[in-house]
Formats: C-alpha cells, sequence, structure tokens
C-alpha cells in the first residue's frame, strides 16, 4: 500500500488573500510530506470551479513541489486531454519537461471532465469528449517515443513534427486516468492505464470495482508503451491524536468536498458565486452517532478520519479490498492549514508504518 496526498485547492469563502494563502499552505504540505516520506503528490486540473477547486494550472503548482523536494513523486491527477482544454503535443510537452526537471518523478494521470462549467467555457463538443480523448491518450506516448511524430486521426492531423523534450522515464511516465463507475474502472483497465477513484461505497461495491479492473488490466493491450496496473482511490482523511476532534473537522470538510462536488458534477447546471453547501459542525448527537458507525459492517469505506487506531482500521479494510494507493484528501476548504500539516505527521507517524 502506498500513501500519497490530493490537492484540489479548495477554499470555503474565498478571497483573493485566502486564495494565494491556499496555493501557498498547499506548497508546505507538499514539503512536508517529501520529508514524512508519502509516495506520491496529484494535483487536479479544473477551471472556474469556485471553491471546490481553484487549482487551474497545476504544471506550475507542481514544479514548485518538484523543485523544493527530492523523493515524492509527482502527479498529475488529472490533466484534461480533450483539445479545447489542452492540445495533446502541449500536454507531452509539459510533462516531459516535468520528468526532466524532477528527476523522473512524474506520475501522469489524464481526464475529460465532467463539469458543464468546464465544457461550457472551453465550448467543448460534450458528445465527443470521451473520443477526443481517447485519440489524444493513443498520441501522447507515440509522441514521446518517435523521434519525428505524425498523426491523421478524427480530430487530430498533425504533420511530421519533432516532438521535444522526451520525459526521462523509459518508456515514459506511468500513465493513470480518472474514473468513477464499475464500467469506467473497466474501461481504464482494459487500456493498460492505472485508475484513479474517488472512495465511496462500501466494502463490496469498492471489491468488485477492484477485481474487475484488474481483470480488465490483465488482459489489456496498452494504449502507452507500457502497462500501469494500479488502482487508486482518495478518500477525505483526517488523522489527530484527538479522536473526536479529527472527526469534528474531518466529518465536516469531507461533507464541503463532497457536496461542493454535488453541485458542480450532478445538479446540472453551471453555479456561480459562493455555493450553496454545509459549512459548519456537525451537531454532537450526530458527531457521537457517525463516530459509533465507523468500519462497522457494511458502512462506506469513504474517508479516514478519528485517531491512529481508528485510522488503521480503515486502511486495513482497503488493504483487504485490494486498494494500491491511498491519494488522501487532506486538504479541504474547511479544515485549517494547521490541522492538515497535523495530520500529515500523525497518519505517517503512527498510521503509515503498519502497513509499509
Amino acid at each position: 500500500m502506498k500513501f500519497s496526498i490530493f490537492f484540489e485547492m479548495q477554499i470555503s469563502e474565498p478571497t483573493r488573500a485566502r486564495e494565494a494563502q491556499t496555493f501557498r499552505d498547499c506548497l508546505e504540505q507538499a514539503v512536508l510530506a517529501d520529508q514524512l516520506g508519502y509516495h506520491c503528490v496529484w494535483e487536479v486540473e479544473h477551471h472556474g470551479l469556485y471553491e471546490y477547486s481553484h487549482s487551474s494550472a497545476p504544471e506550475i503548482f507542481l514544479s514548485f513541489v518538484a523543485a523544493r523536494t527530492e523523493k515524492i513523486r509527482i502527479g498529475h491527477g488529472v490533466t484534461l486531454l480533450p483539445y479545447r482544454y489542452n492540445h495533446p503535443i502541449r500536454i507531452a510537452e509539459r510533462v516531459a519537461t516535468l520528468d526532466i526537471l524532477s528527476g523522473g518523478r512524474v506520475n501522469w494521470g489524464s481526464g475529460k471532465s465532467a463539469s458543464l462549467v468546464e465544457q461550457q467555457a472551453f465550448e467543448s463538443d460534450i458528445p465527443a469528449l470521451h473520443d477526443q480523448w481517447l485519440e489524444a491518450m493513443e498520441m501522447i506516448p507515440r509522441m514521446w517515443s518517435s523521434d519525428v511524430f505524425s498523426h491523421e486521426g478524427r480530430f487530430f492531423k498533425v504533420p511530421p513534427t519533432q516532438i521535444i523534450p522526451k520525459p526521462v522515464q523509459q518508456p515514459h511516465p506511468p500513465m493513470f486516468a480518472a474514473c468513477t463507475k464499475p464500467e469506467s474502472a473497466v474501461a481504464v483497465g482494459k487500456l493498460g492505464l492505472g485508475a484513479l477513484n474517488f472512495a465511496f461505497g462500501n466494502d463490496e461495491y469498492l471489491t468488485q470495482k477492484v477485481t474487475e479492473y484488474k481483470a480488465a488490466v490483465a488482459t489489456a493491450q496498452p494504449v502507452g508503451r507500457k502497462k500501469t496496473d494500479w488502482f487508486a482511490c482518495t478518500p477525505a482523511t483526517l488523522v489527530l491524536d484527538d479522536d473526536r476532534k479529527a472527526c469534528a473537522y474531518g466529518i465536516r470538510g469531507a461533507r464541503f468536498f463532497g457536496e461542493s462536488l454535488g453541485r458542480y458534477y450532478l445538479a446540472g447546471n453551471r453555479p456561480t458565486g459562493r455555493l450553496d453547501v454545509p459549512r459548519d459542525f456537525i451537531s454532537d448527537a450526530d458527531l457521537d452517532e457517525a463516530m459509533a458507525a465507523r468500519n462497522q459492517p457494511g458502512t462506506p469505506v469513504a474517508a479516514i478520519v478519528g485517531d491512529a487506531e481508528a485510522a488503521k482500521e480503515t486502511v486495513a479494510r482497503f488493504v483487504d479490498i485490494g486498494v494500491d494507493e491511498l491519494i488522501m484528501v487532506m486538504q479541504m476548504g474547511t479544515v485549517p492549514h494547521e490541522l492538515i500539516m497535523e495530520s500529515l505527521k500523525t497518519f505517517a507517524e503512527k498510521v503509515m508504518p503498519h502497513f509499509a
């Protein structure tokens, strides 16, 4: 089991000053994660998702992380690949440059974005997004392996061109893709890509998803030059010595995270301005009930909140399910920076060693 961290760069009640401070805080968290032995820093790409994600230029943030760290891997989780967001040549160039400057530490994930905010802002051909993504996915590994690249496809026509620079990892950085539903995990597996998943559902649901992904990737015809057999989940996480405090702040943060996500991805509209989502702590009675329900049979395996002992129980469930990497969402919009730093330390010192 590998343990990583995930940044949306969430901000509840943003101001320009809070936004700028969030970027500085996330960099500090990434540097600490490197020092503590975490596996990877994963960063999203989103545009216009106010409060939910202010990470619109991940290549710049990850470059700062690479310059300030030594061992931790640098993960695009994910770049938006349909060409209205990013032309595949530009993605190939940027990922290769980051791989060179980081000393071969890049993991590259890609996705399409299911948010109407982004799709319409970039004037995307929504029905064609999947096919655009797939064609670009087939192109980029060839760009990294060809001295002179050319392509004639449905969406892209590239005359003979030298795509430079080339990544230092051979044959190229590990390739991943975002997936949510079981069928999308299977589709990703068939392409030989690592699977980046939000964590939700109970043990049986997630076990089925992992099992079906593993079966698909075992017989994959890789879209890249090398198969990435890797299933990762992104649980909301806050682990402190004070069990009740960790649950109070962690559940509050996870609720902000989940309901903000729902406003942009499930509501079927394009919200602007302050999101209509709860930001308060849950009541003491509800907190008692939530704490008592943790890790009970049939409960969702979606969040790691509490003290180290409770966290070990939850992580053990992910291990038994067969998850390869936990990409922990500690940076949630209502969780103070100081508690995130404390959680990074507590988890690294009191939970990670039990699963190393």
